[in-house]
């Protein structure tokens, strides 16, 4: 595979997106490192920065907690995730409307894993929104809002098959989705196939590939065996023995990711999800690959 031609930032660079995602801190220890990575992050002028929410009234109110720091210590634009796990319609719009308040406008609606965990059977709670199209649709009528949904290139390890997959992300779109953003691939071709399956489905919001730097591959192999992600052999052998050589492990990772993204940009996608798990250094790298810099106090950009 050929390098795209990234010599100037103003040839490729200024033309492509990028969006990170972070998840909200349990310990002071990690606010601390989610506070770098959002401070080393935040000159590459994402176009916003998500951040996860999960069941339960703790993590709910970290993640309150992470979004309004991001608003107020920051230039960032948060983007608020939202799901429909163990909480009634009600307790769900009362959290939009605190969301609003603060001033968010972006939100991330997902139906949520099931509060049992990754792999469980997911049930509706009793009198809450049943699915992401039924949220997306309470996100609507709440306000004027960019909505982002989330789209499975390999289908939803929960769905039959993927017709009746991109009908429910259909009926998130007709509810008022503004972007589907992908579960993380390894697999280019995979997500071109279901661009096409999605385009000729009638839909036609932007399909934003979310994109995975491996921090831990034992951990990421794990977790894609659970989520219904494949890991292709190639991959597994790239970090075949760098399970005690963290350096090694990152310079690979930053490669493979790097890798993935100039192949979808010469397929002509320009925008990009990042998964940073709070870590910034190897998104950091690889916005830096692609020709995505920092700006300097002056406001110029520096040289790619």
């Amino acid at each position: 595979m050929n390098a795209p031609r990234l010599s100037r930032r103003s040839d490729i660079g200024a033309k492509l997106h990028v969006s990170f995602e972070f998840f909200p801190p349990k310990t002071d220890e990690m606010e601390a490192r989610l506070w770098d990575t959002v401070q080393r992050l935040e000159p590459l002028s994402p176009e916003f920065v998500s951040v996860t929410y999960g069941a339960g009234g703790s993590t709910r109110e970290r993640t309150e907690r992470t979004v309004r720091r991001i608003l107020t210590e920051s230039s960032l634009i948060p983007a608020a995730h939202l799901t429909c796990v163990d909480a009634t319609s009600a307790e769900v719009d009362k959290v939009i409307g605190e969301f609003a308040d603060m001033g968010v406008r972006r939100f991330v609606a997902l139906r949520g894993d099931p509060a049992a965990g990754v792999g469980e059977r997911y049930h509706p709670h009793q009198g809450g929104y049943a699915n992401a199209a039924a949220l997306v649709a309470a996100l609507k009528k709440a306000g004027e809002f960019d909505i982002s949904v989330s789209a499975y290139p390999e289908k939803h390890p929960e769905s039959p098959d993927f017709a009746t997959d991109i009908e429910m992300l259909k009926r998130k779109v007709d509810n008022g989705a503004t972007r589907a953003i992908t579960q993380f691939f390894f697999d280019n071709d995979l997500y071109e196939r279901y661009v096409e399956r999605v385009r000729r489905a009638g839909i036609y919001i932007p399909i934003v590939p979310g994109i995975l730097p491996i921090h831990n591959f034992g951990q990421v192999a794990n977790f894609s065996a659970r989520c219904g992600a494949h890991v292709p052999a190639w991959l597994a052998e790239r970090f075949d023995g760098l399970q005690g050589d963290p350096q090694t492990h990152a310079l690979v990772a930053s490669a493979v990711a790097a890798e993935q993204v100039m192949d979808l940009i010469e397929r002509g996608v320009s925008d990009f999800h990042f998964y940073t798990m709070n870590r910034a250094d190897l998104v950091f790298a690889v916005c830096h690959m692609i020709g995505i810099r920092a700006a300097h106090s002056d406001g110029a950009i520096a040289a790619a």
